[in-house]
């Protein structure tokens, strides 16, 4: 089985927990540790970057930057920066954002998956070193090119949940996140709209981003079950994984057949040991995998 097998820091846990859990993630032998930018929490940015320079190999994930909090050429400068100084080793990604926290934040839209095109667009081509003039309905530039744009191809992946912001994900993106923990069987049917759209303008979307909430150790499945509502989700609806390395990884293969290449394990609010999650990950979950 070919599936990155990464962990996710969650903003329920601390800012401060972040570099234990990187490291560690790092010397588990872990894929990929993803962070988030959920208002009003932390940093995605701030935590990539951070995640990044305390660590050497480990691929870092950002999902998702909300599109309306962030001006165009700002997200263009920031990623171009992690990406020259950690080659190879960054993915952002971008969405609509969730639009009762954009409400919150006076920034929310009336057409999010319209500010979200434009977005990713004016953005790709930034990060492709061109110079961009555009005047969208929310999106305007103005002869704005990159002093330092990256040296290497940036993947640029976006994602959600509705079937319009999936097959936007198709059109334009270069990798979906599914921004919620979901069941094999909706994993499955999000990357058939995917990956349909990407066929229709002849593109082709390889990658694709699942989350398996975790518990294990002791009372892991009522840990789990206590999680579950926190994120929306029914403890009966078979989302997440509960117990030991067999059904972990049972979890993640299940994940991976209904066609996600990469999935992070997401610890719950009450892990109390981050940097030993991480290590089950590498130690006791990865060999099965490969198995």
């Amino acid at each position: 089985m070919t599936v990155r097998l990464g962990i996710a820091h969650v903003p329920t846990h601390a800012p401060e927990t972040l570099r234990t859990q990187a490291v560690a993630a790092e010397d588990a032998g872990l894929d990929d540790l993803w962070v988030w930018e959920d208002c009003f929490k932390q940093s995605g940015l701030a935590s990539a970057a951070a995640a990044l320079a305390w660590t050497d190999r480990i691929r870092v994930g950002l999902g998702l930057m909300p599109a309306p909090l962030r001006s165009t050429a700002l997200t263009a400068m920031e990623i171009a920066t992690l990406a020259r100084s950690f080659p190879g080793r960054f993915v952002p990604a971008v969405g609509h954002g969730v639009q009762s926290w954009m409400g919150q934040s006076g920034v929310r839209v009336d057409s999010p998956l319209t500010l979200l095109r434009e977005h990713l667009a004016a953005l790709r081509s930034l990060l492709d070193g061109e110079e961009v003039t555009s005047s969208g309905r929310y999106v305007t530039l103005d002869g704005v090119r990159l002093d330092w744009p990256p040296t290497t191809p940036v993947p640029l992946w976006t994602g959600g949940v509705g079937p319009r912001t999936l097959a936007l994900t198709g059109e334009l993106g270069d990798g979906l996140i599914l921004a919620n923990a979901l069941t094999p069987d909706d994993v499955r049917d999000a990357v058939a709209t995917a990956r349909h759209a990407a066929s229709a303008v002849g593109r082709e979307l390889a990658d694709v981003h699942a989350t398996l909430i975790v518990a294990t150790g002791p009372h892991a499945a009522e840990r789990l079950a206590a999680e579950l509502p926190q994120w929306g989700a029914d403890p009966e609806r078979g989302i997440g994984a509960a117990g030991g390395a067999d059904e972990i990884a049972a979890g993640v293969r299940a994940l991976a057949d209904a066609g996600a290449t990469a999935v992070a394990v997401q610890p719950t609010a009450d892990e109390p040991d981050l940097a030993g999650l991480a290590a089950f990950l590498g130690r006791e979950v990865r060999p099965r995998l490969a198995g």
